[in-house]
């Protein structure tokens, strides 16, 4: 099916506009937000009960995302407008059945097979031209040892598919090799090969958001939000700060100029319409740019983008708009975040159903919100929920002040009240 500009929009249960989703975490619930402001029916499909997006979904599906068979008799029957994954764990070859029978899959079916696999990924990006880190591959323990060495101490190790980080590692010295190793095997994907990647001693991390989308006439046209900044920590994200930097000189507009080419040349290459999020590294003191990964839909870091950006204008709702023919209006290439902005994470501590919340310290400064997903399942270091702060002053201060109100939420599954408990790269 091929996108087309959309001049109308409808109503819910009336065989008007209607979008399904493979995987329905916290990220899909808020893109599903975003389309019911615009009154497009929601389909939601994951492989467990009462997941957030299921929670605003019109209708909803529990079921194998790995079953061929499961995903075509549910996509058949809906007949949704756009098809939009939102989780790694999903039968991509799928997709391209899907397509060939004529559904829309956002941004395509080839884009999404190649950015949930990292060697595909990495083979994508660097063929573009692009800056990356020096990388190699590895099958075997032995081979592992060879590569490591090969690239030299330290270095990252992460699984060829996997999301939130999960499975990746630092390796400081040879010492860490077998560790390193045997942590891929917790990959949400495949760990049959694992890619070894030079580390970057770079300033900061920042996520690059493109979208391209289809203008009235029909043409696809492409739009960039200025950078965002974010940390991880064991490879996951932690807080994401809006814009990535106060800075506005000459060696800052040269650096993001890099990064929206960079943004640029990488979304040609994947194809398809709707929101891409790349990963970069940024050493400022050298002024460069290295690409490192792509998400083809919005992005954990992104949260931000609620709190800093225009209403209809977070990642979410460019997504949404982007996959229906809606055109994105701004002036320029470049859209900017109309408010200073942090978030930090809300964890789970504790394992359990049904967890519950104290929040009210996080609301006693002004600017401050809570966001928490509705996860029904509390797992340790779980993410169920952000603070998001905004401030008129500088992006340190919405920083801090995104952490403070963090980790004053505590969580309880009945064993007691459990705060927050990593204090990694956080402020004193």
């Amino acid at each position: 099916m091929e996108i087309k500009p959309r001049k109308t929009l409808g109503t819910p249960y009336a065989n008007d506009a209607k979008l399904l989703f493979l995987g329905a975490g916290e990220l899909g619930k808020e893109t599903m937000i975003e389309a019911q402001r615009m009154g497009i029916e929601i389909v939601a499909i994951d492989r467990y009960a009462n997941a957030p997006g299921m929670q605003v979904a019109h209708r909803s599906y529990v079921t194998n995302m790995k079953s061929e068979r499961a995903l075509l008799a549910i996509i058949r029957r809906e007949r949704p407008d756009a098809i939009i994954p939102e989780i790694e764990a999903i039968n991509t070859d799928t997709l391209f059945r899907l397509e060939d029978e004529g559904f829309f899959v956002a941004p395509c079916a080839d884009a999404v097979r190649t950015a949930m696999h990292r060697e595909r990924l990495r083979e994508a990006i660097a063929s573009t031209g692009v800056r990356t880190s020096r990388y190699e591959y590895a099958t075997n323990l032995e081979d592992f040892k060879e590569t490591c060495k090969k690239i030299g101490f330290p270095c990252v190790s992460k699984p060829i598919m996997s999301s939130s980080g999960k499975g990746s590692f630092f390796l400081k010295s040879a010492k860490d090799v077998e560790k390193a190793f045997k942590e891929a095997a917790h990959a949400r994907g495949s760990s049959d090969k694992i890619i070894v990647e030079e580390f970057i001693d770079f300033d900061v991390e920042i996520t690059a958001l493109s979208v391209r989308y289809l203008n009235p006439d029909g043409k696809a046209e492409s739009k960039f939000v200025r950078p965002l900044g974010h940390y991880q920590i064991s490879g996951d994200y932690h807080s994401s700060w809006h814009p990535w930097t106060d800075e506005t000189d000459q060696k800052i507009g040269r650096i993001e100029k890099e990064i929206y080419d960079y943004a640029g040349r990488i979304m040609d290459k994947l194809g398809g319409f709707g929101l891409f999020a790349h990963e970069m590294f940024v050493d400022a003191k050298n002024g460069k740019v290295y690409s490192n990964e792509t998400a083809c839909r919005p992005h954990d870091t992104g949260l931000v983008t609620i709190a800093s950006m225009p209403c209809g204008y977070s990642e979410f709702a460019l997504h949404a708009k982007s996959v229906l023919g809606i055109p994105i209006v701004s002036e320029g290439r470049i859209i900017q975040p109309k408010s200073i902005a942090a978030s930090h994470v809300i964890l789970s501590h504790t394992e359990g159903w049904y967890p519950q919340y104290r929040v009210e310290d996080a609301y006693q400064q002004p600017g401050v919100s809570v966001l928490l997903f509705g996860k029904p399942e509390a797992l340790n270091e779980r993410r169920m929920g952000v603070v998001l702060a905004t401030t008129d002053g500088r992006v340190e201060d919405a920083k801090r002040q995104a952490q403070q109100s963090a980790h004053t939420v505590k969580v309880s599954t009945g064993d007691g009240w459990i705060g927050q408990q990593i204090t990694e790269k956080h402020y004193k």
